[in-house]
């Protein structure tokens, strides 16, 4: 189906079983560059709509209550698949997590650390354990928990506990393949600590000699997202991505 999004032609597909979008610029950069969000389409979108305008694309595959896990992983692997080869989008996108997406948005890009062009992530969970989990001062969410602790097959609470496969756990390929970070947050979140999330991932990435480059917005929450004037992380995403 094709459509109309905020002046662009939008495509809704099915790829894997999955509901799919494909945001199209009205003139392509040549080597059709494309940033690829990973949960919550349309939500806060001024990044998105600054690059669309650039002559990026943009993408979104539903594998929302997934939490990140393996299985998410290898839906987005076809969805990538099927952009790369059947569409003729670059091998190297920009990814793109707001919230619980960076869960996604960082799993796919340690399985793939040659396939990423850079990462943007926006008030990002990089630890589960803080949310959904709430096991540090996140209030988490009980629902969102055992929805993740299902999606991942943990047999139970300790199994949860003790993966180490969170974001946090799995910096160092990406530093390998000096993958450039940019994130947003706000520093007055209570729902995503950044202490338990993005500011543990800056330090430990920077100590793995990653390049990350990190926002933060005064007496914000987490919402909104992004910032005012999205130039900043456009300018970075240029920089590293063309």
């Amino acid at each position: 189906m094709v459509s109309n999004w905020n002046g662009y032609r939008r495509e809704d597909v099915r790829v894997a079983g999955r509901d799919c979008i494909l945001v199209s610029p009205a003139t392509a950069l040549p080597g059709r560059p494309w940033i690829w969000r990973t949960e919550f389409f349309d939500a806060f979108p001024a990044v998105d709509l600054a690059l669309l305008k650039a002559g990026f694309h943009l993408a979104y595959m539903d594998v929302k209550d997934m939490y990140g896990a393996p299985a998410s992983v290898d839906l987005l692997d076809r969805f990538h698949e099927w952009l790369t080869q059947d569409r003729g989008m670059a091998v190297r996108p920009v990814l793109e997590g707001f919230s619980r997406g960076a869960l996604f948005a960082l799993n796919w890009s340690v399985r793939h650390p040659g396939r990423v062009a850079c990462l943007y992530l926006d008030a990002p969970v990089c630890d589960f354990k803080s949310w959904p989990g709430g096991k540090g001062r996140a209030p988490g969410s009980a629902h969102d928990w055992e929805l993740l602790k299902k999606a991942y097959g943990f047999a139970n609470e300790a199994e949860a506990i003790g993966y180490g496969g969170n974001p946090l756990d799995n910096l160092a390929p990406l530093a390998r393949a000096r993958v450039p970070i940019i994130a947003v947050y706000g520093d007055a979140d209570v729902d995503l600590p950044p202490d338990e999330n993005i500011l543990v991932l800056q330090r430990w990435y920077e100590r793995l000699g990653g390049e990350i480059t990190v926002i933060a917005k005064p007496g914000v929450g987490h919402h909104p997202h992004s910032l005012p004037d999205p130039e900043p992380v456009l300018k970075f995403i240029l920089a590293r991505s063309l």
